[in-house]
């Protein structure tokens, strides 16, 4: 029986390339593709599928708070990061949100399946790259010289940054996460009182330094 895939991935060409390659190897079947992470979360609850293969930097919603939500609420369903960024925020954030595995964009065919193969037998993959970036991110945590601001705001606040930092305004956003004008003001002013931020040029530009949102097109 072929391993059920979703496709997590807001460039179309790509997704394309990667259910043709899935498609050869005939071990996988590609069951629904997402460009977001919102709607990866709601394909996954409707298709329960074997294994995500998920994008880190997304609109609407990254692909940390995806992989989070997922984890969180089918954590049966395996997740694999696929990225064009190296940076120690974007491994380090998919590893904590819950994904088996972190491969880079431009690894080989071969690399991509088995990275597949590991994470569906349970088992961690982390591309070669990114190994050195893992272990200076840790040393400098351990020095103290990466600070833990994002790890405090929840995780409704790190939604509403992204979707502020993309420029969405207050009305947007409440319809995105149904919830009232009101209550997004009150989310964005608590967001600025934890971080000591006072405009939204600065909330942007946090945002980004942070992998919550890479305003990529």
């Amino acid at each position: 029986m072929a391993t059920r895939v979703i496709l997590a991935d807001d460039h179309k060409i790509l997704r394309a390339g990667l259910i043709s390659l899935l498609k050869s190897a005939r071990d996988f079947e590609v069951v629904a593709e997402a460009c977001n992470g919102r709607e990866t979360v709601n394909l996954v609850r409707q298709l329960k599928p074997d294994i995500v293969v998920m994008d880190v930097a997304m609109p609407d919603m990254n692909g940390v708070e995806a992989t989070r939500k997922i984890t969180r609420l089918v954590p049966q369903v395996r997740v694999l990061a696929l990225s064009g960024h190296d940076e120690g925020v974007f491994v380090k954030g998919m590893l904590e949100a819950g994904a088996k595995g972190y491969l880079l964009k431009d690894a080989a065919t071969d690399e991509l399946l088995a990275a597949l193969k590991t994470v569906l037998q349970g088992r961690i993959y982390v591309s070669p790259s990114v190994t050195d970036t893992l272990v200076i991110d840790y040393l400098q945590r351990v020095k103290g010289e990466v600070g833990p601001d994002a790890e405090r705001l929840t995780t409704r606040e790190r939604e509403v940054l992204q979707l502020v930092a993309e420029g969405k305004s207050t009305a947007s956003i409440a319809a995105i996460l149904h919830l009232s004008d009101r209550t997004i003001e009150t989310h964005r002013k608590r967001i600025m009182d934890k971080l000591g931020i006072r405009s939204i040029a600065e909330l942007t530009k946090y945002a980004i330094r942070e992998g919550i949102t890479s305003l990529h097109d």
